[in-house]
């Protein structure tokens, strides 16, 4: 079966996001002939001229269409010879900052578009930052529009040296740059016949070449947070098992294991299935796990390996994407959702917030409002099984709640335990 890959698109609004995932689509022939009935017919409404609006095939709510700008984040599968694919297309204006985060959050890479004629703007520098706050392993850069500048190779350049100084900074690792025209399919799908200096290689060449099985630090960190614990509904028999998904890592039949935040051990005795009993599962893989020794374990708790656990405590600092329009109160007191526990959350404190014109810390902000993205310190009613996200992105993520109107206020990346 063909490996996935996941991924995401961002720029600055009028970069041609939408289009070049049309082109995406449309080159490698991954649209249907009723899509593409729809798609001349949605064209030929807006003045197309025959032409087709390859922007329209992601542009989905009417709003979007009316005002020519992504506001959702619109998911769409595609498959080549080589790869499956689920691009995450996200919107472009920081208005919608929110929908980034939570459109890149499981991305293994971010696509950022760049206007070659506006070079690197604001947006730019949100999206990089975002990437690399997220933990994306790969960055593909798309200087599009290269057929408004006759496909010069120094006006590439010049943003590709641009932009290579905004990612060394933020320590991005791995950087491709690639000229496109999305409008016109050069080097999307298809080598550009204006472009004959560029030899690299195409979109879609350095997403189905793209390396990621080996990019995810978590990969050998087995964590299990309990879901569920099954009984039989009569009371009758002596079963006892702890359902969930394996968040990462894996686990084997006859492993020892260690329970947090308990600190309670013991093995493995069996890993059921509805299809029968494994002798080893991996992640993603949802299971139960039946334990040699009668142990009180309850929803929310963590199942993983003695070697390398996770850090247990009640505080923590946490970089957080703000989703609501009512500003994070700074002695605020939120629901904290982490894995399949939930818990109370109280900030104790806004400790600087991300000016994204400039990327620069500002400190004691006061307050996060809407898709601002700062860094605060929480204490929780419970005690949480943890890894810092650039360790392990599952078990170090949270959301914060508004337990008065029950809205997703924030996203959360823990950055390691309160000072």
């Amino acid at each position: 079966m063909l490996d996935l890959l996941r991924f995401t698109t961002a720029g600055s609004v009028d970069d041609g996001k939408s289009t070049l995932i049309g082109r995406l689509l449309f080159d490698s022939q991954a649209v249907f002939e009723d899509q593409l009935d729809h798609l001349a017919q949605a064209s030929a409404r807006r003045g197309g001229n025959g032409a087709l609006d390859l922007a329209l095939l992601t542009d989905g709510l009417r709003a979007e269409r009316e005002q020519g700008i992504t506001i959702d984040v619109a998911y769409r599968y595609f498959a080549t010879p080589r790869r499956r694919f689920i691009i995450a297309d996200v919107p472009g204006h920081k208005q919608y900052t929110r929908n980034m985060v939570t459109g890149a959050s499981t991305a293994d890479v971010s696509v950022v578009l760049v206007d070659v004629r506006h070079g690197v703007v604001e947006q730019s520098r949100r999206h990089a930052y975002i990437s690399a706050l997220l933990g994306i392993p790969h960055l593909v850069v798309a200087v599009n529009k290269m057929d408004l500048v006759d496909y010069d190779q120094d006006a590439f350049t010049r943003v590709a040296d641009e932009f290579g100084e905004l990612a060394a900074g933020l320590g991005a690792a791995d950087v491709c740059f690639i000229p496109i025209s999305a409008l016109h399919g050069d080097n999307v799908v298809t080598r550009s016949e204006h472009m004959a200096w560029w030899e690299g290689p195409t979109l879609l060449e350095q997403l189905e070449g793209v390396e990621v099985i080996h990019d995810h630090p978590e990969a050998e960190l087995a964590r299990f947070p309990v879901q569920w614990v099954i009984r039989p509904a009569d009371g009758a028999g002596d079963y006892r098992g702890y359902a969930g998904q394996l968040a990462s890592g894996r686990l084997r039949a006859g492993e020892e294991i260690l329970v947090l935040p308990s600190g309670q051990r013991t093995r493995i005795a069996r890993i059921d299935t509805y299809d029968g009993p494994l002798d080893e599962a991996v992640a993603p893989q949802s299971v139960t796990l039946v334990l040699e020794d009668d142990l009180d374990i309850a929803r929310g708790e963590m199942i993983c390996t003695p070697e390398s656990p996770p850090q247990v405590g009640r505080e923590l600092e946490a970089d957080v994407c703000w989703m609501s329009e009512r500003p994070l109160d700074p002695r605020g007191r939120y629901a904290i959702k982490h894995n399949t526990l939930s818990a109370r959350a109280a900030v104790e404190e806004i400790a600087h917030r991300v000016d994204m014109t400039s990327l620069r810390q500002q400190a004691a902000p006061g307050a996060l409002a809407l898709n601002d993205i700062g860094r605060v310190r929480l204490q929780t009613s419970r005690e949480l099984a943890f890894d810092p996200y650039a360790r392990n992105r599952s078990t170090g993520s949270f959301i914060l709640i508004d337990e008065a109107s029950n809205d997703t206020v924030a996203a959360g990346m823990i950055a390691a335990p309160a000072a």
